[in-house]
């Protein structure tokens, strides 16, 4: 049986230490230059350096992304770059366009290679054709199904990534030129606007400004909004099939999102490992899931289906928690040191969680300043002693019912 990784987003240095804290066997960054997430943290090249150290400390793997497609201009941009990333030693690059490959081949041989999902790959000739140019390992296309997926495993002996949880596109694997053609801002590139997600009406030429929706409800349409994937409940499938590594989306998501997300996979991975026959889920995991921002939840086209993936009703997120805290360090008399993320009072009841699905509820006590002095509340980015559950760590984070806010 193939034991998987869990790969998990590491949009910044913080999400990639929460990342690793909650229980990610590798994460993927982006750096300054050719990845797909422009407005993410991403890493300069010090930071990258100081991720490198973090991951092998702790005996997990550190994956760049370079999977934008390039133009003629930026060729001699990216053979620099490499040179420049190569005695960072990382554990490999994550790659769709076939001209960067080759440059990484050519300038950097040893650096081994793995095929991003936007390469579109859906069938063992295509993921053999990949493996003869150098990739040890293929992000599938996410419109295939479990089936599918069985059969390239069967058919090829590269290492297999699928995505498990995160958001989705309607372009196929993501290849989509409706934000460049509306907005200027490729999607290919790492700008997107995601304008799958706005609300549309029709309008009849001779009539500008009169707005017909497509929906008789006044809402407008949204028939281009992707639902969520979520496969918590099918990760015993996916093993089943030869999946070496389960990705998580998400590196423009938050620290809590990576936290929690990441713990319920490695929770529902853990078990199924430890125990494969007498496997169950936990009701927790979809509980813990749903806390997060999300918009609804799918399984993508894992069982087939067309365009099931689509909610045509709106394009809002859902989350019944807020991200308040992090825990930074153990004070004195008790009491911890907390960074605030968002406002919270004396009084409220708030949830501690950590690693391996620890939490806690209880009821927030005095607030100080490092100084001693008090404070009426906790507010974002303020240094706050505060009592804890007794079994509180650094790098635990604080929530707190939101009741359903957007």
């Amino acid at each position: 049986m193939v034991h998987p990784e869990l790969l998990a987003p590491a949009g910044d240095l913080e999400k990639l230490v929460t990342a690793l804290d909650f229980g990610a066997d590798a994460v993927y960054a982006g750096g300054e230059l050719f990845g797909l997430r422009a407005h993410a943290g991403n890493l300069s090249l010090p930071q990258l350096e100081q991720a490198r150290e973090l991951t092998a400390k702790r005996g997990r793997k550190l994956y760049l992304t370079l999977n934008a497609h390039l133009r003629p201009a930026e060729l001699d941009a990216l053979a620099e770059y490499l040179e420049r990333l190569r005695p960072l030693e990382l554990d490999a690059y994550i790659v769709s366009d076939p001209g960067v490959l080759a440059m990484v081949r050519e300038l950097d041989p040893e650096r081994p290679l793995h095929l991003s999902t936007q390469a579109n790959t859906t069938n063992p000739a295509a993921v053999r054709f990949w493996q003869q140019a150098g990739v040890q390992r293929v992000n599938l296309a996410r419109e295939l199904t479990l089936e599918e997926i069985r059969a390239v495993r069967q058919a090829c002996g590269v290492e297999l990534e699928v995505f498990i949880h995160g958001a989705m596109c309607v372009a196929w694997s993501g290849r989509c030129l409706l934000s460049a053609a509306l907005t200027g801002r490729s999607a290919n590139r790492g700008t997107c606007a995601h304008p799958c997600r706005w609300g549309y009406a029709l309008v009849e030429q001779s009539r500008p400004g009169q707005y017909f929706p497509v929906e008789e409800d006044g809402r407008g349409t949204y028939i281009m909004n992707s639902r969520d994937l979520c496969l918590i409940d099918h990760l015993p499938a996916l093993i089943g099939a030869g999946v070496h590594s389960l990705k998580i989306e998400g590196r423009m998501k938050s620290r809590y999102y990576v936290a929690a997300v990441t713990r319920v996979y490695r929770a529902a991975l853990d078990r199924y490992l430890d125990d494969p026959e007498g496997f169950t889920l936990d009701p927790l995991w979809r509980h813990e899931l749903d806390m997060v921002s999300h918009r609804p939840y799918d399984t993508g086209f894992l069982f087939g289906g067309d365009g099931a993936v689509v909610h045509p009703e709106d394009s809002t997120y859902r989350r019944s928690h807020d991200f308040v805290g992090v825990v930074l360090e153990a004070g004195q008399a008790g009491r911890f040191l907390v960074q605030g993320r968002n406002r919270f009072f004396p009084g409220e009841t708030l949830e501690l969680i950590g690693p391996q699905m620890r939490q806690a509820a209880f009821v927030a006590g005095e607030l100080h300043s490092e100084a001693g002095d008090p404070l009426a509340a906790g507010q974002p980015n303020a240094r706050i002693l505060m009592a804890l559950p007794q079994d509180a760590r650094p790098g635990d984070l604080l929530r707190r019912d939101g009741k359903g806010r957007e």
